[in-house]
């Protein structure tokens, strides 16, 4: 009865340390919500998991102690991103935040120690597996939900919010879902970070529902299960279903994709085909790479028997034309734009300079998938199933694993090749790797049962300690984005860090207003990069609308300004002051930047602080009578 009233009394002390230590000790709700959590763990709900009697029958192991930390961390995590987001974006009075913080801390806490206290898990083994992977599966959507709203966007993410605000039916180097996707957003839940990222957060939902859906019917229930929870911790998997990139809406595609190919290629279902079309549609309204999925489902056909009888079938014809009616739009906006976007994506990227980039490839996978998900899909992928009998799937696995082998590498044997004499991003393979986590979800169930062993076993135990390990290094990363941990620095290229703009955003707002008041000319306000400072510029101006209007990029002078170039054609801004803002001196000083205005004012310095740190500093200079870079 003792353990019980002090689980219920958790709550309690949680508040009132927490009012105790803003009101009367003038701390920080930071500090005073670190406080009130540790005071609550510590008086609440450790004595209540010693008390029980699985923990004592147990004993105090060091999994057990490890375990509770895991939980005790992320717990801690998913609440400080609940609290900020109540007094951030709902703008509720810490007082009530709190209170809604100190529930959320007691429905997570009690189930997550008792479970530890249960079962010592791994996954796809073990007593209490699954609702062990549901947990994780819980706290990965958590994090997401919570810390989408108020982790500041990423340059990409203000650029294609830039899309939104310049609203079309194709862009330069991307597909326009992404902008569509925005302006939907925005529209319903406003013009901040989670109107932005809520496009995101549904196509990771999608994406996760179609992988599950595409795992069940090849391998069964417990690969699917499997296979959502790695949908959701792995890095590219995670990332993509937070951030609002063109990667978001492709990995959905993508799995859709692969999912009704699969229906009709591996279990040939006729009406599988018009879902196919519609989501290769889909998929090239976000990233024009989901046409290697297409490639790869012809490869497929014409060395599978039974999936090369549809080659003589109206149905797969009757889907890339549906496909290319989806996609339409776009051919339309390169046709009356002299197909620069696809000029842009295969010409221009060929003409670069050759380099050997075949390690950065091999990174970005150990980057993407861990090494853990990298060896165990270079396993799978090589070794195929082990019971080529006894799996559940309508047509076997040596057919599905067919599939799925031929859908994962046919991509990648194309980037692996383009890698040899051109540069590489780091989500490049991101999409193509949804063909492998069925491969993966089934390897782990395999070595469960027993079919697997050695090596396949070894992957298999570690991958429980890779998931919560990448849930931990999640959680500890959006908190430092959102509350700041202290003595944590902030790097050589803070401007890559999605902190510290929304400062940026106001200072640099202040100074053009100034300037605008003393000559009564509203200057150009010119990032002097590609579109990072530009589109975070317009997004963090006090009056978006504004920023909107008067930001641009460094193109003005001669550099890449993608679409920008386009927005702010050089000859419309003859005659304009400009305010140009670097992350260096040197950036403003070259004589291109004299060169194209009639004259230029001094450099000036800025800072952008979090509390008492310095984040970076920054430049700004005035320039005066831009009359264009000299041909």
């Amino acid at each position: 009865m003792r353990s019980y009233l002090g689980l219920l009394v958790g709550p309690g002390i949680d508040i009132a340390v927490y009012l105790l230590a803003v009101g009367v000790f003038a701390q920080s709700p930071e500090h005073a919500q670190t406080l009130s959590f540790g005071a609550a763990i510590v008086c609440a709900y450790l004595p209540w998991l010693r008390s029980r009697p699985e923990t004592r029958a147990r004993g105090r192991t060091v999994s057990l102690v490890l375990q509770v930390a895991a939980v005790t961390m992320l717990v801690f995590f998913v609440r400080s991103g609940a609290l900020t987001w109540l007094t951030g974006s709902w703008e509720l009075p810490g007082q009530a935040a709190i209170v809604i913080a100190a529930v959320v801390t007691r429905l997570m806490v009690v189930p997550g120690y008792a479970y530890c206290a249960s079962y010592d898990w791994r996954l796809g083994s073990g007593a209490g597996w699954q609702t062990g992977a549901i947990g994780l599966v819980i706290v990965a959507a958590a994090l997401r939900l919570v810390y989408s709203g108020r982790v500041e966007l990423l340059p990409e993410e203000t650029y294609y919010w830039n899309y939104a605000r310049h609203l079309d039916i194709g862009y330069l180097d991307h597909p326009p879902m992404v902008a569509w996707l925005i302006r939907a957003g925005t529209q319903v839940f406003g013009n901040g970070e989670f109107g932005v990222r809520i496009g995101a957060l549904c196509s990771g939902a999608i994406a996760t529902f179609f992988t599950y859906r595409l795992t069940r019917n090849l391998f069964g229930r417990p690969s699917a299960l499997v296979a959502v929870v790695l949908v959701q911790t792995l890095p590219f998997f995670f990332l993509a279903g937070m951030l609002m990139t063109p990667d978001a809406p492709l990995t959905a595609a993508w799995a859709a994709s692969l999912f009704y190919l699969e229906r009709a290629l591996v279990a040939g279902r006729r009406a599988a085909w018009w879902g196919a079309g519609l989501c290769l549609g889909i998929g090239l309204l976000s990233k024009y790479t989901i046409a290697l999925v297409a490639i790869s489902a012809l490869i497929f056909a014409l060395i599978d028997p039974k999936a090369r009888q549809w080659l003589r079938r109206p149905e797969p014809y009757g889907a890339a034309l549906l496909a290319l009616a989806v996609f339409s739009p776009v051919i339309v906006w390169n046709a009356r734009n002299e197909w620069a976007s696809f000029l842009f994506q295969t010409s221009h990227r060929l003409a670069d300079r050759p380099q050997f980039a075949l390690h950065k490839l091999v990174a970005s996978a150990l980057v993407l998938l861990t090494p853990t998900g990298f060896a165990a899909a270079a396993l799978a992928l090589t070794r195929g199933p082990s019971e080529p009998e006894s799996a559940p799937g309508e047509e076997g696995p040596r057919r599905a694993w067919r599939f799925l082998q031929v859908a994962t590498l046919t991509p990648l044997t194309v980037f692996v090749v383009f890698s040899f004499r051109h540069e590489v991003k780091l989500d490049w393979t991101g999409a193509p790797w949804v063909a492998v986590v069925p491969l993966l979800a089934c390897g782990i169930v395999e070595s469960v049962r027993g079919v697997a062993a050695g090596f396949r076993s070894f992957l298999r135990r570690t991958w429980g300690p890779t998931l919560l390990v990448l849930l931990l290094i999640y959680g500890a990363g959006l908190y430092d984005l959102t509350w700041g941990v202290p003595g944590v620095g902030y790097g050589r290229h803070a401007e890559l860090v999605p902190i510290g703009w929304r400062e940026l955003g106001g200072q640099i707002d202040r100074i053009a207003q100034s300037a605008a008041t003393e000559t009564g000319r509203a200057p150009l306000v010119v990032g002097m990069d590609r579109y990072a400072i530009a589109s975070e510029l317009a997004f963090y101006a006090p009056d978006q609308a504004s920023g909107v209007a008067r930001t641009s990029s460094g193109h003005l002078f001669g550099q890449v300004g993608l679409m920008y170039e386009r927005w702010f054609p050089p000859a419309d801004e003859a005659g304009r002051d400009l305010l140009l803002v670097a992350w260096s001196r040197a950036e403003l000083t070259p004589d291109r930047v004299a060169s194209a205005v009639d004259r230029l004012g001094p450099i000036q310095e800025g800072v952008l602080t979090r509390g008492d740190d310095i984040i970076r500093r920054y430049y700004y200079r005035f320039a005066y009578g831009y009359h264009g870079v000299a041909e």
